[in-house]
C-alpha cells in the first residue's frame, strides 16, 4: 500500500500497527462516542483476524483519523465471494472537514483495489461517499446485509476483478451481529432515513 503525506494541513497517512491500537481506539471511540462500542467492535475485528487494511492519519506523532476495511462474503448465485467492506471511517472530532477523512477512504479504496477484491461496500451518507467513488450497490444488483439499511445508504466501489455475475447478498462476518452492527436500529434508522430524504429533496 503507497501512502503519503496528504492535504495542507500536514497529516501523513501510514499503516497501523500493533503499537497504535490505543490511539486508534481512542480516535474511533472520540468519533462515534463511547456509547456506540465501535472502537470495541474494530479491536475485535482486528483480533479475530478479520481485518484487510488499517490506515491512520497522524500528524506529528499524533494519531487523529483512521479507516479500517475487513472481510466479508458476497452471497452469489454460482459461488462465495470474498469482498470487504470499510467500517470504521473516523476522524478526531477537532480535526474534521480538513481533509483528513476523504485521504483516509482514498486509501481503503487503493487498498482494496490493490487487494484484488471486486468490490469494497460500505454503509453510509451517499453525499459524502458518492463524490469520493462510491455508488448505489443496489443499482448494481447487491442487496444489504440488513433490511434496516436504507437503500442509498448502502455503496460500493467494484474493481477489474468483478464479473456480472458476482450479484447477490452482503454477509457480514459475525462479529458484527454480535455487535449488533449491522444496519441501524431506531433512532439512527429514522434520522438516516430523514437525513436522506432532505438530500434528495435537495438534488431534484
Amino acid at each position: 500500500m503507497n501512502l503519503k503525506s496528504s492535504g495542507p494541513w500536514g497529516f501523513v497517512l501510514r499503516e497501523a500497527t500493533s503499537s497504535d491500537d490505543g490511539a486508534v481506539h481512542d480516535v474511533v471511540t472520540a468519533a462515534f462516542g463511547p456509547h456506540e462500542g465501535v472502537g470495541d467492535l474494530w479491536a475485535e475485528v482486528v483480533d479475530r483476524g478479520l481485518a484487510r487494511a488499517s490506515v491512520v492519519a497522524v500528524e506529528g506523532d499524533e494519531v487523529v483519523g483512521h479507516v479500517g476495511v475487513s472481510h466479508a462474503w458476497l452471497d452469489a448465485r454460482q459461488e462465495l465471494v470474498d469482498v470487504w467492506i470499510l467500517s470504521p471511517l473516523s476522524t478526531r472530532p477537532d480535526r474534521q472537514r480538513r481533509g483528513i477523512g476523504g485521504a483516509l477512504v482514498a486509501a481503503a479504496i487503493g487498498a482494496a483495489r490493490d487487494g484484488g477484491v471486486p468490490a469494497l461496500f460500505l454503509e453510509g451518507d451517499p453525499t459524502y461517499y458518492g463524490p469520493r467513488g462510491f455508488e448505489t450497490a443496489s443499482a448494481r444488483g447487491f442487496v444489504p446485509a440488513s433490511a434496516r439499511t436504507p437503500d442509498r445508504a448502502f455503496q460500493v466501489v467494484t474493481f477489474e476483478a468483478h464479473r456480472e455475475w458476482m450479484t447477490g447478498a452482503l454477509v457480514y462476518r459475525d462479529v458484527w451481529w454480535e455487535h449488533d452492527a449491522a444496519g441501524l436500529r431506531d433512532p439512527h434508522l429514522a434520522e438516516l432515513e430523514e437525513i436522506l430524504g432532505r438530500s434528495r429533496t435537495h438534488v431534484r
